[in-house]
């Protein structure tokens, strides 16, 4: 009787993030990305929210306690290959994301979610400081938008000089690379990749779509899942930003405001 051959394990993907109840961001996009991705995808939720189509009704913070708890509980057990980061409202939390973060040895891509797609604050104003200073520290990507690059470093991005600016101003801060996403200037959408060194500026055409709720998660997610199966930075953001394209593309209405990209455009696609 020949033996059994056990199953490949996946490649394992953690995010710690925010719930998104409306299923079109945060950990419900992170998990969805993975899936898309061939990972295996677990979670730790920093918090529950209240969200729709129109915006984030509510948000309730977890304790600490209870992030480092699932953190611990999954990392020390099944273990990972990446690490990716969305909503931390509050210093407290930022700063224990941080310290689990440096003693993992799993690369961290951290999206600083500062405001939802509906302009809804996300996280706590006196937490900024703990974001550069912990948390960015922590990153092998970081992957801001200008409202966000504009939070951290008052910087106001208008042309394609002033992501430059701000990718250096934001790599002071210590993330291994930076991408600062162009996706709100005028055009078609170009984001930058870079580490100080290289420079990588990333094309993409504009969709006439306003269904984009849950970019910004699902843009980290799939960068994650990039360095997880083994890619180097510039692969996996580049095949992130074509995935995230895609998704867009196929973005659909739900409700009465913006609805959320297609996370599974791809298996509908062929």
């Amino acid at each position: 009787m020949p033996i059994p051959v056990p199953p490949a394990v996946p490649a394992r993907v953690l995010t710690v993030a925010g719930s998104d109840s409306g299923g079109g961001a945060g950990i419900q996009a992170d998990l969805k990305t993975m899936l898309a991705h061939g990972v295996h995808g677990m979670s730790v939720l920093t918090a529950v929210t209240a969200q729709n189509s129109l915006g984030v009704q509510g948000a309730w913070e977890l304790p600490a306690e209870a992030v480092r708890a699932q953190y611990r509980s999954v990392v020390d057990d099944i273990g990972v290959q990446a690490v990716k980061t969305g909503m931390l409202s509050s210093a407290l939390l930022v700063e224990t994301v941080a310290e689990l973060l440096a003693g993992t040895g799993a690369p961290a891509v951290v999206d600083p979610v500062g405001v939802s797609k509906h302009g809804d604050p996300l996280l706590a104003a006196e937490a900024l400081d703990s974001v550069r200073t912990r948390l960015l520290p922590a990153a092998a990507v970081a992957t801001p938008n200008l409202d966000e690059v504009a939070q951290l470093t008052g910087i106001r991005v208008t042309d394609g000089p002033g992501m430059r600016r701000a990718a250096g101003a934001l790599l002071e801060f210590g993330p291994r690379w930076v991408v600062v996403k162009g996706g709100h200037l005028p055009g078609d959408p170009v984001d930058l990749l870079t580490d100080g060194t290289e420079e990588h500026w990333l094309p993409a055409a504009r969709h006439d779509n306003r269904h984009t709720h849950g970019t910004g998660c699902t843009l980290a997610s799939a960068i994650a899942c990039g360095l997880a199966l083994g890619q180097d930075v510039p692969v996996a953001v580049r095949n992130a930003k074509s995935y995230v394209t895609g998704a867009i593309a196929a973005g659909f209405p739900l409700g009465a405001g913006i609805g959320p990209v297609d996370h599974g455009w791809r298996l509908r696609t062929g």
